[in-house]
């Protein structure tokens, strides 16, 4: 197939047929891949950036609640992403389950316009007093925003693993411009976030929710242009390799079966099939691990011979103890998850209570300083994939330039710097407090809100190691049949994050209610102890971070075989490798 130029990893166009390497694929549709997630995420974060204060000035939330709901909220953008794993995986497949979210991206969208323009559903106030948002307005609401998080949740897993789809594994050179795709593909999540957070947020508060929300849904829909102007070009994987389910849940029901067992002295005496059944199966062979060695009773060949229930094969209790190995490391992100809840929730009331006058004219919206971390993302991504991996790749001999847990922990690190930072700000704040004898909640502390310009930089910085970081490793880390249902982990941690925040949250308010009468986060700002909530943030997360190295030391990597490659004669494969940072 090589001669006739098809790619090697059995990749179709829309139509099942096998695709030429030179016509598609590659840079040439990721194009279209990574235009489109920087519409889509403009949109997305033009809903989601000023949400907390759409809540608290129209709905007329208090600042818990409004915490709560938006983290809910977006938990279930964060969280659905394994819904639409399931269906990418094991039914319609990656193209059509991103065209089934696309529709139901738009009808929320349609929705949400629609409820923040039309006269009827605006706040109304009588005598002076704000008339509570009525039941079939919240309805609506409410119904438009989980329909943007239903659909933009199963979009995400599959769009990300669609566009890595696009590179050929078994091509060297190929291979080498997949690990720049998440660096380019967090780059261009960055610029959609910074062009929302900075105009679209700006046109809310100014001119109207009504009209910011609808510029969103503009560009939710040259997101969606853009993406379907691609369909020629793109690869797809053949349908060959689906999950099962039931194969995945058999191992563990297996090794339970044989626990009584003796496992055989090596691992080459298990169950394992021919190299030819997995090259026509569409799938890839999985090098045994020593890890999880329960699980390696679900392969011994003693256990049944009859066909109707053989043993396990090797690759498929590999595949289970690499889902294993990631559910570890995702549990351990889930603390370090939390700080994404906060950037966009107790950031931003803190910098409502702050001077945000730039000049005589012009008025700082608060959620508009989350920018910064989106730009030093912006700055730091090229350098890191242009810069930071060639000189490592040359000192460790590592494609990545480092292993992709060093790269998270790396992150990690840097966060609990950030918490440091965001105490002894907010030290600061309260210290100004007192000085100037300042109580009410709408009084503005005297203090520029570009004090809290160096927490967004340093979690910006954070950011560039563990956002990209987490999405190659999961992906990496996933078995080929199971790609999406990969990246669904790395999303899935964000909404644990924001589940787990709303939890803290609301322990926090009931707990420190119950000692001293009043909430850490109370409505009042000016009035709370939120030096005591960043000061808990660093410790549990100073904690978790020891566990997390501890853990990723012993983690073993995925080790597939691929002597496929060497079946066909790759042009140019001996030639210096390409620089990373083009695709």
């Amino acid at each position: 197939m090589e001669h006739e130029g098809y790619t090697l990893d059995g990749t179709v166009n829309l139509t099942g047929r096998p695709v030429l390497s030179s016509t598609t694929g590659k840079r040439k549709a990721c194009i279209f891949i990574l235009a489109y997630q920087a519409f889509e995420r403009f949109a997305y974060f033009g809903v989601s950036a000023n949400l907390v204060i759409y809540m608290t000035s129209e709905l007329h939330k208090d600042l818990v609640s409004a915490v709560t709901s938006v983290n809910n909220w977006s938990g279930t953008a964060w969280i659905t992403p394994i819904v639409g794993a399931c269906i990418g995986d094991s039914y319609l497949g990656r193209f059509w389950t991103i065209t089934f979210a696309l529709l139901v991206y738009a009808i929320g969208m349609g929705l949400l316009v629609l409820t923040t323009s039309l006269k009827c559903f605006r706040p109304t106030w009588t005598d002076g007093i704000f008339k509570e948002a009525s039941t079939i307005r919240l309805t609506f609401f409410y119904l438009s925003i989980y329909t943007i998080a239903i659909g933009s949740g199963v979009l995400k897993p599959n769009i990300s693993t669609f566009g890595a789809d696009q590179f050929d594994d078994f091509s060297p050179k190929e291979k080498v411009l997949k690990v720049s795709f998440f660096n380019w593909w967090s780059f261009v999540t960055a610029c959609g976030t910074l062009t929302a957070t900075l105009f679209v947020v700006y046109i809310q508060e100014t001119f109207g929710w009504g009209l910011g929300y609808g510029i969103s849904a503009i560009g939710f829909l040259v997101a969606t242009v853009t993406f379907l102007m691609g369909v020629p070009i793109y690869r797809h994987k053949s349908r060959k390799g689906k999950s099962h389910p039931k194969e995945f849940f058999r191992v563990p029901v297996v090794a339970f079966r044989n626990r009584k067992l003796q496992l055989p002295s090596s691992p080459l005496e298990l169950h394992e099939c021919e190299m030819e059944h997995y090259i026509d199966s569409g799938r890839r062979q999985i090098y045994h691990t020593p890890r999880f060695r329960f699980l390696d009773k679900a392969a011994i060949k003693e256990s049944r011979i009859d066909a109707s229930n053989p043993p396990c094969t090797v690759t498929q209790v590999e595949t289970n103890k690499l889902i294993l190995g990631m559910l570890g490391i995702w549990l351990l992100i889930i603390i370090p998850s939390n700080f994404w809840a906060v950037e966009v929730t107790v950031f931003v009331k803190q910098g409502t209570t702050m001077e945000r006058n730039l000049g005589q004219n012009f008025h700082i919206p608060a959620a508009s300083l989350w920018s910064f971390v989106v730009v030093t993302i912006l700055i730091c991504l090229p350098i890191y994939d242009r810069y930071f991996v060639p000189f490592m790749r040359r000192r460790t001999g590592l494609p990545r330039g480092v292993k992709m847990l060093h790269r998270i922990a790396i992150g990690v690190a840097i966060q609990i710097m950030a918490a440091v930072v965001m105490y002894a700000v907010e030290i600061r704040r309260m210290k100004v407090i007192r000085e100037k004898h300042i109580t009410g909640a709408e009084e503005v502390v005297p203090m520029s809100i570009f004090w809290v310009l160096p927490q967004h930089v340093i979690l910006g910085l954070a950011n560039t190691f563990l956002m990209a970081g987490l999405l190659e490793f999961f992906y990496d880390q996933s078995p080929e049949e199971m790609k999406v249902l990969g990246t669904a982990f790395y999303t899935s941690t964000i909404a644990a994050g924001k589940y787990s925040n709303s939890l803290l949250v609301s322990m926090i308010d009931k707990f420190s209610r119950k000692v001293s009468g009043k909430s850490w986060l109370g409505n009042n700002l000016n009035d709370c102890h939120l030096d005591y909530y960043y000061a808990l943030l660093f410790v549990i997360s100073a904690l978790n971070f020891a566990v997390f190295l501890w853990v990723q030391r012993g983690y073993i990597y995925k080790k597939e075989n691929t002597t496929e490659v060497n079946v066909f004669e790759i042009v140019g494969a001996e030639q210096t490798e390409p620089q990373v940072g083009k695709a």
